[in-house]
Protein backbone atom coordinates (compact mmCIF):
# COMPACT_ATOMS: atom_id res chain seq x y z
CA UNK A 1 0.00 0.00 0.00
CA UNK A 2 1.32 3.45 -0.98
CA UNK A 3 2.17 5.79 1.87
CA UNK A 4 -0.34 8.61 2.39
CA UNK A 5 1.19 12.09 2.53
CA UNK A 6 -0.59 15.35 3.29
CA UNK A 7 0.75 18.44 1.55
CA UNK A 8 -0.26 21.04 4.18
CA UNK A 9 -1.33 24.55 3.26
CA UNK A 10 -1.94 26.55 6.44
CA UNK A 11 -4.65 29.20 6.43
CA UNK A 12 -3.89 30.70 9.87
CA UNK A 13 -6.98 31.79 11.77
CA UNK A 14 -8.73 32.93 8.61
CA UNK A 15 -12.48 32.53 8.58
CA UNK A 16 -13.09 32.25 12.31
CA UNK A 17 -15.12 35.02 14.00
CA UNK A 18 -14.64 33.52 17.47
CA UNK A 19 -11.75 33.13 19.85
CA UNK A 20 -12.27 30.01 21.89
CA UNK A 21 -10.80 30.10 25.38
CA UNK A 22 -8.11 27.61 24.37
CA UNK A 23 -7.23 29.21 21.03
CA UNK A 24 -3.91 30.83 20.28
CA UNK A 25 -4.03 30.44 16.51
CA UNK A 26 -3.11 34.08 15.85
CA UNK A 27 0.09 33.64 17.80
CA UNK A 28 0.85 29.99 16.88
CA UNK A 29 0.33 30.24 13.12
CA UNK A 30 0.87 33.95 12.66
CA UNK A 31 -1.47 36.17 10.75
CA UNK A 32 0.40 36.47 7.45
CA UNK A 33 -1.03 34.64 4.47
CA UNK A 34 -0.47 35.23 0.77
CA UNK A 35 -2.47 33.51 -1.95
CA UNK A 36 0.42 34.09 -4.34
CA UNK A 37 2.68 31.80 -2.25
CA UNK A 38 0.38 28.77 -2.31
CA UNK A 39 1.56 27.25 -5.61
CA UNK A 40 5.19 27.51 -4.51
CA UNK A 41 4.37 26.02 -1.09
CA UNK A 42 2.72 23.02 -2.72
CA UNK A 43 5.47 22.58 -5.33
CA UNK A 44 8.22 22.68 -2.70
CA UNK A 45 6.42 20.11 -0.56
CA UNK A 46 5.87 17.84 -3.55
CA UNK A 47 9.58 17.87 -4.36
CA UNK A 48 10.29 16.06 -1.07
CA UNK A 49 7.67 13.31 -1.52
CA UNK A 50 8.40 9.95 -3.09
CA UNK A 51 6.70 9.53 -6.49
CA UNK A 52 4.56 6.52 -5.52
CA UNK A 53 3.08 8.14 -2.38
CA UNK A 54 -0.64 8.87 -2.18
CA UNK A 55 -0.60 12.67 -2.06
CA UNK A 56 -3.33 14.98 -0.81
CA UNK A 57 -3.43 18.76 -0.42
CA UNK A 58 -4.64 19.59 3.09
CA UNK A 59 -5.96 23.05 3.93
CA UNK A 60 -5.35 23.29 7.68
CA UNK A 61 -4.97 25.97 10.33
CA UNK A 62 -8.10 28.03 9.96
CA UNK A 63 -11.78 27.47 9.27
CA UNK A 64 -11.48 26.86 5.55
CA UNK A 65 -15.14 27.13 4.62
CA UNK A 66 -15.49 30.41 6.52
CA UNK A 67 -12.90 32.42 4.55
CA UNK A 68 -15.39 33.58 1.92
CA UNK A 69 -16.33 32.02 -1.39
CA UNK A 70 -13.84 34.03 -3.44
CA UNK A 71 -10.71 33.10 -1.49
CA UNK A 72 -11.93 29.55 -0.89
CA UNK A 73 -12.53 28.87 -4.58
CA UNK A 74 -9.21 30.51 -5.50
CA UNK A 75 -7.42 28.07 -3.22
CA UNK A 76 -9.44 25.15 -4.51
CA UNK A 77 -8.69 26.17 -8.10
CA UNK A 78 -4.96 26.07 -7.35
CA UNK A 79 -5.29 22.66 -5.71
CA UNK A 80 -7.31 21.40 -8.66
CA UNK A 81 -4.51 22.41 -11.05
CA UNK A 82 -2.18 19.97 -9.30
CA UNK A 83 -4.84 17.29 -9.39
CA UNK A 84 -5.43 17.82 -13.11
CA UNK A 85 -1.68 17.52 -13.62
CA UNK A 86 -1.63 14.16 -11.85
CA UNK A 87 0.64 15.37 -9.04
CA UNK A 88 -2.06 15.27 -6.33
CA UNK A 89 -4.89 12.82 -5.81
CA UNK A 90 -7.37 14.70 -3.62
CA UNK A 91 -8.09 17.60 -1.29
CA UNK A 92 -8.65 17.61 2.48
CA UNK A 93 -9.76 20.55 4.58
CA UNK A 94 -10.59 21.40 8.19
CA UNK A 95 -13.38 23.69 9.33
CA UNK A 96 -15.97 24.36 12.02
CA UNK A 97 -19.36 22.63 12.17
CA UNK A 98 -21.18 25.97 12.03
CA UNK A 99 -19.45 26.75 8.72
CA UNK A 100 -21.04 23.84 6.88
CA UNK A 101 -24.23 24.27 4.86
CA UNK A 102 -25.71 23.25 1.50
CA UNK A 103 -24.16 26.23 -0.28
CA UNK A 104 -20.66 25.42 0.99
CA UNK A 105 -20.97 21.70 0.32
CA UNK A 106 -22.25 22.43 -3.19
CA UNK A 107 -19.07 24.40 -3.91
CA UNK A 108 -16.81 21.71 -2.45
CA UNK A 109 -18.59 19.08 -4.54
CA UNK A 110 -17.31 20.75 -7.72
CA UNK A 111 -13.72 20.02 -6.70
CA UNK A 112 -11.75 16.90 -5.81
CA UNK A 113 -12.39 17.31 -2.09
CA UNK A 114 -12.42 13.91 -0.47
CA UNK A 115 -12.20 14.58 3.27
CA UNK A 116 -13.72 17.22 5.53
CA UNK A 117 -12.39 17.43 9.08
CA UNK A 118 -14.79 19.03 11.55
CA UNK A 119 -13.57 20.64 14.78
CA UNK A 120 -16.35 19.18 16.92
CA UNK A 121 -14.35 19.39 20.18
CA UNK A 122 -17.34 18.33 22.35
CA UNK A 123 -21.02 17.47 22.09
CA UNK A 124 -21.70 18.72 25.62
CA UNK A 125 -23.38 22.13 25.41
CA UNK A 126 -21.94 23.12 28.79
CA UNK A 127 -18.43 22.54 27.50
CA UNK A 128 -19.08 24.40 24.24
CA UNK A 129 -20.49 27.38 26.13
CA UNK A 130 -17.68 27.47 28.70
CA UNK A 131 -15.15 27.27 25.85
CA UNK A 132 -16.78 30.14 23.92
CA UNK A 133 -17.15 27.82 20.96
CA UNK A 134 -19.99 29.86 19.44
CA UNK A 135 -22.45 27.07 18.63
CA UNK A 136 -24.41 24.26 20.26
CA UNK A 137 -23.87 20.52 19.91
CA UNK A 138 -26.88 20.22 17.59
CA UNK A 139 -24.91 22.12 14.97
CA UNK A 140 -22.20 19.46 15.02
CA UNK A 141 -24.72 16.66 14.61
CA UNK A 142 -26.24 18.37 11.57
CA UNK A 143 -22.88 19.23 10.03
CA UNK A 144 -21.71 15.62 10.31
CA UNK A 145 -24.94 14.41 8.73
CA UNK A 146 -24.62 16.81 5.81
CA UNK A 147 -20.95 16.04 5.17
CA UNK A 148 -21.78 12.35 4.87
CA UNK A 149 -24.96 13.04 2.85
CA UNK A 150 -22.90 14.88 0.23
CA UNK A 151 -20.52 11.93 -0.03
CA UNK A 152 -17.43 13.30 1.69
CA UNK A 153 -15.26 11.35 4.10
CA UNK A 154 -15.70 12.72 7.61
CA UNK A 155 -12.99 13.14 10.25
CA UNK A 156 -13.99 14.33 13.72
CA UNK A 157 -11.61 16.41 15.80
CA UNK A 158 -12.24 16.47 19.55
CA UNK A 159 -10.62 17.80 22.72
CA UNK A 160 -10.30 16.52 26.26
CA UNK A 161 -9.91 18.48 29.47
CA UNK A 162 -11.82 21.58 28.35
CA UNK A 163 -13.71 23.70 30.92
CA UNK A 164 -16.71 21.72 32.27
CA UNK A 165 -15.59 18.60 30.39
CA UNK A 166 -15.70 15.18 32.05
CA UNK A 167 -14.44 11.75 30.99
CA UNK A 168 -18.08 10.75 30.41
CA UNK A 169 -18.81 13.70 28.11
CA UNK A 170 -15.59 13.02 26.22
CA UNK A 171 -16.54 9.39 25.69
CA UNK A 172 -19.95 10.53 24.41
CA UNK A 173 -18.24 12.86 21.94
CA UNK A 174 -16.14 9.97 20.66
CA UNK A 175 -19.22 7.77 20.36
CA UNK A 176 -21.02 10.53 18.45
CA UNK A 177 -18.13 10.80 15.98
CA UNK A 178 -18.32 7.05 15.43
CA UNK A 179 -22.12 7.08 15.02
CA UNK A 180 -21.81 9.87 12.48
CA UNK A 181 -19.92 7.59 10.09
CA UNK A 182 -16.50 9.17 10.50
CA UNK A 183 -13.54 7.38 8.94
CA UNK A 184 -11.04 9.09 11.22
CA UNK A 185 -10.58 11.11 14.39
CA UNK A 186 -8.06 13.40 16.03
CA UNK A 187 -7.77 13.73 19.81
CA UNK A 188 -6.27 16.88 21.29
CA UNK A 189 -5.75 17.41 25.02
CA UNK A 190 -6.44 20.90 26.34
CA UNK A 191 -3.17 22.77 26.63
CA UNK A 192 -3.12 26.12 28.43
CA UNK A 193 -1.28 28.44 26.07
CA UNK A 194 0.28 31.72 27.05
CA UNK A 195 -1.98 34.71 26.44
CA UNK A 196 -5.23 32.75 26.08
CA UNK A 197 -8.45 33.18 28.02
CA UNK A 198 -7.85 29.72 29.45
CA UNK A 199 -4.63 30.97 31.02
CA UNK A 200 -6.58 33.77 32.70
CA UNK A 201 -9.28 31.32 33.84
CA UNK A 202 -6.64 28.99 35.25
CA UNK A 203 -4.92 31.80 37.14
CA UNK A 204 -8.25 32.98 38.57
CA UNK A 205 -9.17 29.50 39.78
CA UNK A 206 -12.04 29.26 37.31
CA UNK A 207 -10.52 26.30 35.50
CA UNK A 208 -8.34 23.40 36.59
CA UNK A 209 -6.12 22.20 33.73
CA UNK A 210 -6.02 18.50 33.04
CA UNK A 211 -2.71 16.85 33.95
CA UNK A 212 -0.62 14.89 31.47
CA UNK A 213 -1.26 11.67 33.39
CA UNK A 214 -5.03 12.15 33.48
CA UNK A 215 -5.12 13.21 29.84
CA UNK A 216 -3.19 10.10 28.81
CA UNK A 217 -5.70 7.87 30.59
CA UNK A 218 -8.70 9.72 29.14
CA UNK A 219 -7.19 9.66 25.65
CA UNK A 220 -6.62 5.93 25.94
CA UNK A 221 -10.32 5.51 26.75
CA UNK A 222 -11.17 7.33 23.53
CA UNK A 223 -8.66 5.41 21.44
CA UNK A 224 -10.32 2.21 22.59
CA UNK A 225 -13.75 3.54 21.56
CA UNK A 226 -12.51 4.51 18.11
CA UNK A 227 -10.65 1.22 17.73
CA UNK A 228 -13.76 -0.74 18.65
CA UNK A 229 -15.74 1.09 15.95
CA UNK A 230 -13.02 0.80 13.31
CA UNK A 231 -12.38 4.57 13.20
CA UNK A 232 -8.75 5.43 12.50
CA UNK A 233 -7.11 7.76 15.03
CA UNK A 234 -4.99 10.09 12.92
CA UNK A 235 -3.41 12.10 15.71
CA UNK A 236 -3.31 12.18 19.50
CA UNK A 237 -1.88 15.31 21.11
CA UNK A 238 -0.13 18.48 19.99
CA UNK A 239 3.52 18.51 19.10
CA UNK A 240 6.23 20.91 17.96
CA UNK A 241 5.24 20.44 14.30
CA UNK A 242 1.96 22.19 15.13
CA UNK A 243 3.95 25.36 15.68
CA UNK A 244 3.97 24.80 19.43
CA UNK A 245 7.00 24.72 21.70
CA UNK A 246 7.08 23.77 25.35
CA UNK A 247 7.56 27.43 26.29
CA UNK A 248 4.16 28.28 24.81
CA UNK A 249 2.41 25.82 27.14
CA UNK A 250 1.91 27.16 30.66
CA UNK A 251 -0.37 24.37 31.87
CA UNK A 252 -2.46 21.43 30.87
CA UNK A 253 -1.52 18.28 29.02
CA UNK A 254 1.44 19.22 26.85
CA UNK A 255 4.12 16.61 26.31
CA UNK A 256 6.14 16.14 23.11
CA UNK A 257 5.51 12.37 23.23
CA UNK A 258 1.87 12.60 24.32
CA UNK A 259 0.52 10.52 21.45
CA UNK A 260 2.93 7.67 22.07
CA UNK A 261 2.12 7.77 25.79
CA UNK A 262 -1.62 7.47 25.10
CA UNK A 263 -1.11 4.61 22.67
CA UNK A 264 1.22 2.99 25.17
CA UNK A 265 -1.50 3.13 27.81
CA UNK A 266 -3.83 1.20 25.48
CA UNK A 267 -1.18 -1.45 24.93
CA UNK A 268 -0.46 -1.65 28.69
CA UNK A 269 -4.14 -2.29 29.37
CA UNK A 270 -4.38 -4.94 26.66
CA UNK A 271 -1.25 -6.72 27.82
CA UNK A 272 -2.28 -6.62 31.47
CA UNK A 273 -5.70 -8.03 30.61
CA UNK A 274 -4.14 -10.88 28.64
CA UNK A 275 -1.60 -11.70 31.34
CA UNK A 276 -4.42 -11.75 33.92
CA UNK A 277 -6.45 -14.12 31.74
CA UNK A 278 -3.47 -16.42 31.30
CA UNK A 279 -2.63 -16.45 35.01
CA UNK A 280 0.86 -15.21 34.25
CA UNK A 281 1.88 -14.57 37.87
CA UNK A 282 5.36 -15.93 38.55
CA UNK A 283 6.13 -16.87 34.94
CA UNK A 284 9.79 -17.25 34.06
CA UNK A 285 9.42 -15.38 30.79
CA UNK A 286 6.70 -13.53 28.91
CA UNK A 287 7.09 -12.63 25.24
CA UNK A 288 4.61 -9.94 24.25
CA UNK A 289 4.06 -9.62 20.50
CA UNK A 290 2.78 -6.27 19.17
CA UNK A 291 2.20 -4.85 15.67
CA UNK A 292 4.96 -3.39 13.54
CA UNK A 293 6.10 -0.01 14.81
CA UNK A 294 4.40 -0.42 18.21
CA UNK A 295 7.29 -1.70 20.33
CA UNK A 296 8.31 1.70 21.68
CA UNK A 297 4.76 2.67 22.66
CA UNK A 298 4.11 -0.73 24.26
CA UNK A 299 7.32 -0.60 26.30
CA UNK A 300 6.36 2.86 27.53
CA UNK A 301 8.31 6.00 28.37
CA UNK A 302 11.53 4.96 30.12
CA UNK A 303 10.27 1.36 29.96
CA UNK A 304 7.51 2.23 32.42
CA UNK A 305 4.95 -0.19 30.96
CA UNK A 306 7.35 -3.11 30.70
CA UNK A 307 8.67 -2.65 34.22
CA UNK A 308 5.22 -2.18 35.76
CA UNK A 309 3.91 -5.35 34.11
CA UNK A 310 6.99 -7.39 35.01
CA UNK A 311 6.74 -6.25 38.62
CA UNK A 312 2.99 -6.77 38.99
CA UNK A 313 3.08 -10.30 37.62
CA UNK A 314 6.47 -11.20 39.15
CA UNK A 315 7.84 -12.22 35.76
CA UNK A 316 11.60 -12.74 35.56
CA UNK A 317 11.95 -11.67 31.92
CA UNK A 318 9.40 -9.72 29.92
CA UNK A 319 10.15 -8.97 26.27
CA UNK A 320 8.08 -6.90 23.86
CA UNK A 321 8.61 -8.07 20.29
CA UNK A 322 7.38 -6.82 16.92
CA UNK A 323 5.14 -9.11 14.87
CA UNK A 324 4.27 -7.66 11.42
CA UNK A 325 1.26 -9.99 11.15
CA UNK A 326 -0.53 -8.14 13.97
CA UNK A 327 -2.45 -4.92 13.32
CA UNK A 328 -3.94 -2.11 15.39
CA UNK A 329 -3.76 -2.83 19.10
CA UNK A 330 -3.86 -6.60 18.78
CA UNK A 331 -1.30 -8.51 20.81
CA UNK A 332 -0.17 -12.07 21.42
CA UNK A 333 1.51 -13.46 24.55
CA UNK A 334 3.76 -16.46 24.98
CA UNK A 335 4.63 -17.63 28.52
CA UNK A 336 7.33 -19.85 29.93
CA UNK A 337 6.59 -21.36 33.35
CA UNK A 338 8.87 -20.81 36.32
CA UNK A 339 11.21 -23.72 36.79
CA UNK A 340 10.71 -25.62 40.02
Amino acid sequence: MARHVNIPVFIPNLGCPYKCVFCDQREISGSKFSLSDVRETISKALSTVEPDAEREIAFFGGSFTGIGDRLMTSLLDIAQEFISGGEIGSIRLSTRPDMIDAHILGILSRYSVRTIELGIQSVDDRVLSASNRGHAAAVSYEACRMVREYGFDLVGQMMIGLPESTPASERETAEMICRSGAVGARIYPAVVLRGTEMERMSGAGEYSPVTVEDAVSRSADLIEIFDRHGVAVLRVGLCASDGLSEGDAVGGAYHPAFGEMARGEVFRRRIEERLEALGAYGASRADIFVPKGAVSAAIGQRRANAEALRSKFNINTLKIIENPQLIGYNINVSLSAQEK
